[in-house]
Parts: C-alpha cells; sequence; structure tokens
C-alpha cells in the first residue's frame, strides 16, 4: 500500500511545482511530507478504530501489523531461492531470483557474482528490515512501525542519485540516512556479536572489518552490517556493480579470504537472525526492568 501510494502520488507533486532546481527540491520534500504522514495516520486511525470496538480486534490487528512489518522471514525467503538454484546449478534461475531482491543488473552475473550479490542484500537489509523496525515497534507499534517502513519505502523508490531522482528523491535519501543512523551501528554490533556465539563464524574477524570498513559505502548506513558479515564470514563484498546500465565504482568491504559460495546465503541469514534474537532478547529484559 505504500509503494502504491509513493508509485501513485509522484507524477501529481512533481506537477504541482515548477521544474526547477528548487521547485523539484519542494516537491520532494512535500511529498515526504505527505507519504509518512498518511502511512503513520492510517495504522493510527484504524488501531484507534479497532481499540473503541473491542479489545481482541485490536490486539489482533497490532499483531498482524507487527508481523507485517519484520522483514526477517522475506528475507530468509527469498534469499534461500537464490541459494536453491545455485544448488541446482540452474544459473538463469538463480539470477532472476536475486533480481528480485538486488537493485543492480543481474543479467550477466556468474554463479559467485550471484551469491555475492544474495549475500550483501541479507546482510544490508539486516539493519533496514530488522533491527530498525523492530526498535520502532518496540517504541511505537505498528504506528511507529510504519513510520519508518515508509521512510524507508520512500528511500528505496525514489532516493537514487540519476537523474531523474537526483533532486526529487534528495529529501528522501537523506531523511532515510538520519531514521537509520543509530539502527544501522546497532545492527553491526549485533551481527558482531551473533558472530561470537554461532558457530563456524568468526567474532573477532567480524569485529575487525566492522571497525575498519563500515564507512566503505556512500551511504553513511550501508556498510554498517556489511562489514560486520563480511568479517564473520572470510568474505570480500561489494565493489563495482552495474545498476540501469550503468557501472558503478565502489570500494571493497571486507578480505579476499576466500571464494563466495552458495553456503555463504545461509551463514548470513543464520546472522541476520541471531542477531534479531539478541536484540529482542535486550529489548524483553529492557521491559521487564522498566
Amino acid at each position: 500500500a505504500i509503494g502504491n501510494l509513493i508509485s501513485h502520488g509522484e507524477k501529481p507533486f512533481r506537477a504541482a511545482f515548477p521544474k526547477t532546481e528548487k521547485g523539484e527540491l519542494a516537491a520532494g520534500v512535500f511529498f515526504c511530507i505527505f507519504v509518512v504522514a498518511v502511512s503513520t495516520a492510517v495504522p493510527f486511525g484504524l488501531l484507534y478504530l479497532a481499540r473503541n470496538i473491542n479489545f481482541w480486534l485490536y490486539f489482533a490487528l497490532l499483531t498482524f501489523w507487527s508481523f507485517q512489518i519484520l522483514s526477517t522471514k522475506s528475507l530468509k525467503t527469498e534469499s534461500m531461492k537464490v541459494y536453491d538454484a545455485l544448488k541446482e546449478g540452474d544459473l538463469e534461475k538463480a539470477r532472476y531470483a536475486v533480481s528480485m531482491i538486488v537493485g543492480r543488473d543481474t543479467q550477466a552475473l556468474n554463479e559467485e557474482g550471484v551469491a555475492k550479490a544474495a549475500v550483501e542484500t541479507v546482510a544490508e537489509n539486516s539493519s533496514d528490515g530488522v533491527v530498525a523496525p523492530l526498535l520502532f515497534l518496540a517504541i511505537g507499534g505498528p504506528v511507529l512501525g510504519f513510520f519508518y517502513k515508509a521512510v524507508n519505502t520512500l528511500d528505496s523508490m525514489v532516493g537514487y542519485k540519476n537523474e531523474t531522482y537526483l533532486l526529487f528523491g534528495r529529501a528522501a535519501a537523506k531523511l532515510d540516512d538520519a531514521v537509520n543512523w543509530l539502527p544501522a551501528r546497532l545492527s553491526g554490533m549485533l551481527l558482531t556479536a551473533a558472530a561470537w556465539l554461532l558457530p563456524g563464524m568468526d567474532g573477532k574477524n567480524a569485529w575487525r572489518i566492522f571497525k575498519r570498513d563500515r564507512f566503505n559505502h556512500a551511504s553513511p548506513n550501508s556498510a554498517q552490517g556489511e562489514a560486520a558479515c563480511a568479517g564473520a564470514l572470510h568474505l570480500r563484498l561489494a565493489g563495482d556493480a552495474w545498476y540501469f546500465g550503468t557501472l558503478y565504482k565502489k570500494p571493497y568491504i571486507g578480505d579476499d579470504d576466500r571464494p563466495i559460495r552458495p553456503d555463504d546465503i545461509k551463514g548470513v541469514c543464520s546472522l541476520m537472525f541471531g542477531a534479531q534474537g539478541l536484540l529482542m532478547a535486550g529489548l524483553v529484559i529492557l521491559l521487564l526492568l522498566l
């Protein structure tokens, strides 16, 4: 619903402002305010109505939306489709599966490139798909959870540095950077802690690479979790990638200790679940103390 609101709302907001630099920037700011306000007000209003009708209706809606806001299961499900295709030896199927969860061009990726893209997606989205929404849920329930999802979805749809969205999407990108600043860093620390606890992971190296490479990205937040996972799995992630037919030069994250394998997709999913488990345990303890 948030995605549809963004895709259908973009055109009228662009049309309402002049086709100048300041006009496009202003259109993007007001568009962000509109999308976030609607995405927050709707669940607030429906939860308020449900609570006045029946407590169990309110509880059911609260539970369902909390489940929707977290992406842990879907991240594992979609990345494991890539893993299964690679294990079957079907590279075309694997390329298609990974194209569903990444923004880069996937048509020319080899087996290692496909596995790398899937690992990077789970590592990066452990923050904005798991840790960040869980924090916002803990503070303000689904209302604040949907506030976060609106910001995150805006960034994923219009926060590009290309000719179309450089100005219009700037507000969305900056807002996403702001709300993810703390969750991204916490995510890197939780993934590092999970690496210490999980068999076959290197917690010491996860911490070393996290400290060294967590800013090896144009975004101040995107490399935080990726760096911890790269260290835990002894992989080299990131680097140059093609987006919409254009090659983007990017620094590497982690050391090239060994080739990336399909099994690393399972490994990064374990790290993601470990990080979520640690955060949930911490939140429960905090609630008990309060």
